[in-house]
């Protein structure tokens, strides 16, 4: 990570200000509270509400990034709780390769840049050096029912849509709970909870390369039918 043995882990982040993507201001406790009341107003199956939010900040984030790297590049397998398919392939891959390629150009990340792509990897380890992050989990005992997936993922969505229109900037990602004993950890998550997701939450930078990518989606008619319309 660079800097030297007297600097806490958020200030060698703070140094590197080329790859931060949110402003180093942080985020007020009332506005995260009234998104989450927001985010929490999402359908949910039979009013099951499986959903657990734990938002971290500070001294405690810092030492998840911190364990998360460290372990990563250690080679630490993946310990990550909630269920994970396959590796992507055909067309869902290319989709995936797509968006990386557009956030390389936009980054000026060449192809043969081992250490800058490795550090952006790294990134959501870091929980995209954000001021904020939110652990989603769930209740375990409802872990076999699909409907608590589909709960927690509305819910989620709702989170970010709600933080964007308060001016935050969110990423939801996988990585940053994948070394869970980590999170577990620092997050202080009870057992009878299953670590699903995390969102990266912060004030955007709007002079971020990565933030001015603007995703690709596919066309209307090839993900949407309409029936008994004629």
């Amino acid at each position: 990570m660079g800097g030297n043995e007297n600097q806490t882990f958020a200030e060698v982040v703070r140094g590197r200000k080329s790859i931060r993507g949110y402003l180093d201001k942080p985020v007020p406790r009332e506005l995260i509270e009234e998104v989450l009341a927001l985010a929490m107003r999402s359908p949910t199956s039979m009013n099951t509400q499986p959903w657990h939010f734990h938002v971290i900040t500070g001294e405690p984030l810092d030492r998840i990034r911190k364990g998360n790297t460290e372990r990563i590049l250690a080679g630490e397998p993946d310990s990550r709780e909630f269920r994970r398919g396959e590796p992507f392939a055909g067309v869902h891959r290319e989709r995936q390769i797509e968006v990386a390629k557009q956030l390389f150009a936009e980054m000026g990340i060449a192809r043969d840049d081992k250490d800058a792509r490795q550090d952006w990897v790294l990134r959501g380890f870091r929980q995209f050096d954000a001021p904020v992050c939110v652990i989603v989990t769930y209740d375990r005992e409802l872990g076999t029912s699909d409907d608590t997936a589909f709960d927690c993922g509305a819910a989620t969505t709702a989170l970010v849509n709600a933080a964007w229109s308060k001016g935050l900037g969110c990423v939801i990602n996988s990585q940053g709970i994948m070394q869970s004993p980590v999170v577990r950890k620092h997050a202080g998550i009870p057992d009878d909870q299953v670590i699903m997701k995390a969102v990266a939450m912060g004030w955007p930078d709007p002079e971020f390369p990565a933030n001015r990518v603007y995703s690709n989606r596919k066309p209307l008619e090839e993900a949407a039918r309409f029936v008994g319309f004629e």
